[in-house]
């Protein structure tokens, strides 16, 4: 039997729109000013970003991949691309001879250590600078109810355990 469609009000529209609009315009800003003052893509900085968190500048693939909540396909040609550029290598695992470690390589290093305090600076500029400690607080707070709420729900085509 089908279910009468429980349309969003105008409010309810607009925070939506207002929200996916946002985040869409200020990723696209961070990630082109990474590219035009370094060079980077959004996705390189994401890598080199938690490669460079780890002690050892060393981290599995499945690790990393978790990390970044991305696909094994798209780890794999992004890891391609920053080993053609220089700043990571792929080496065998020697904790798992299937599958392999992501290692930060000197240029990468150089490349994030250049490139973060900038990327900084911007967030603060067109995100942080905005909002006052109160309202940070808030919206962290709200972005976490909707993060708990997404962790309490099997993902669509999960597999279910």
């Amino acid at each position: 039997m089908p279910t009468e469609t429980n349309w969003l009000n105008p409010r309810e529209a607009r925070a939506w729109r207002i929200f996916v609009n946002a985040h869409k315009q200020l990723e696209a800003r961070l990630h082109r000013l990474l590219l035009q003052d370094f060079g980077l893509t959004g996705a390189d900085y994401e890598v080199l970003a938690v490669l460079s968190e780890h002690p050892t500048g060393r981290i599995p693939a499945q690790d990393l991949r978790d990390l970044l909540e991305w696909e094994k396909s798209r780890l794999s040609h992004q890891v391609r691309g920053m080993e053609e550029e220089g700043l990571i290598i792929r080496e065998p695992n020697p904790a798992d001879g299937r599958s392999a470690m992501i290692c930060l390589l000197p240029a990468g290093r150089r490349a994030i250590q250049e490139a973060a305090p900038e990327h900084v600076a911007n967030v603060r500029r067109h995100f942080i600078g905005l909002f006052t400690p109160a309202e940070l607080d808030t919206f962290a707070a709200l972005n976490e109810r909707v993060l708990n709420h997404l962790a309490e729900e099997p993902f669509p085509g999960a597999i279910r355990s």
